[in-house]
């Protein structure tokens, strides 16, 4: 099964890489040329806010359960999968990273990272009524500013701030990162190093070469963001893709072994087994691909 690669519309938003839509229109929605129900790739950032209902989504080979009043976050590169079975309401926030990297320029606001390389993190946040009622509101707000004629895009970006910043104080303490501005661009940039060059380069000095920085700078901006060194990152960045194709896209060790640069089979089978504990066939054993 091919894994659908979903872009962000630019034209539909005028270019202000950021648009607001109803849970249930993306449900009915008939333009699209891939099912939302079943995985697929995004380029983008995903904020879903659920306001009725409950159901389970599907982020990288698991599933977790939501309700109403849950927000679930989802990065870019992720593969997800929505669930419609009881038919939730809510809305669905897609931006881009250069949104962040302008809402980064004009304000401060704590780097978006890659959170879902560290397995014990949850894209899953439920929150209480007081900021159910904020969030609501908030995510109203930009919906209104948005759909004005001669809206202004810092209100936009100062709204969606306020509940960033919102949803993060919710967040447990150890999730927290404090990268500074120049930290936070390095990273992205990382990241998109990374999404170019991890299936030949696992080498985390190549990348620290790449942004003209030393290993040891690299690992600490790593650590910060993600609580794991940059080899560590490197090989969760690499381990979660191999995963995706072995649930998602059913590939063999073999083509794996190829694709992703292995002198060989046997290294391969060593290299995943290292990382998860498991053979690539047990893994796709215990994992199933979804059917929401």
């Amino acid at each position: 099964m091919h894994i659908p690669n979903i872009g962000f519309n630019h034209h539909k938003t005028n270019q202000a890489e950021l648009e607001i839509i109803e849970l249930s229109a993306l449900e009915q929605a008939q333009h699209i040329d891939h099912a939302p129900q079943l995985p697929h790739r995004v380029n983008f950032f995903l904020l879903i806010y659920i306001e009725h209902g409950e159901g389970k989504h599907w982020v990288d080979f698991k599933e977790y359960a939501y309700q109403a009043g849950s927000v679930i976050f989802v990065q870019r590169e992720q593969v997800h999968a929505f669930d419609f079975s009881n038919m939730p309401k809510g809305k669905v926030l897609i931006f881009t990273q250069a949104f962040l990297d302008n809402v980064h320029t004009n304000m401060r606001l704590p780097n978006y990272t890659p959170t879902h390389l560290n397995h014990l993190q949850s894209p899953i946040l439920t929150l209480d009524d007081q900021n159910n009622r904020r969030t609501e509101t908030l995510i109203e707000e930009m919906t209104t500013e948005i759909g004005l004629e001669h809206r202004d895009p810092l209100i936009v970006m100062y709204l969606f701030c306020s509940l960033a910043l919102l949803h993060r104080r919710l967040q447990p303490k150890e999730n927290l990162a404090a990268l500074s501005q120049t930290q936070s661009q390095k990273f992205a940039r990382l990241f998109e190093l990374l999404q170019s060059n991890f299936q030949r380069v696992r080498d985390a000095n190549w990348y620290a070469q790449q942004l003209a920085m030393t290993y040891k700078t690299l690992n600490q901006i790593c650590k910060i963001a993600t609580n794991m060194t940059a080899k560590q990152m490197i090989d969760a960045f690499t381990i979660i893709e191999i995963k995706r194709r072995l649930v998602v896209s059913n590939v063999t060790s073999q083509q794996l072994t190829y694709d992703f640069g292995f002198d060989d089979a046997s290294n391969f089978l060593k290299y995943f087994k290292k990382e998860t504990g498991l053979t690539p066939s047990q893994f796709q054993k215990i994992h199933t691909t979804p059917v929401l």
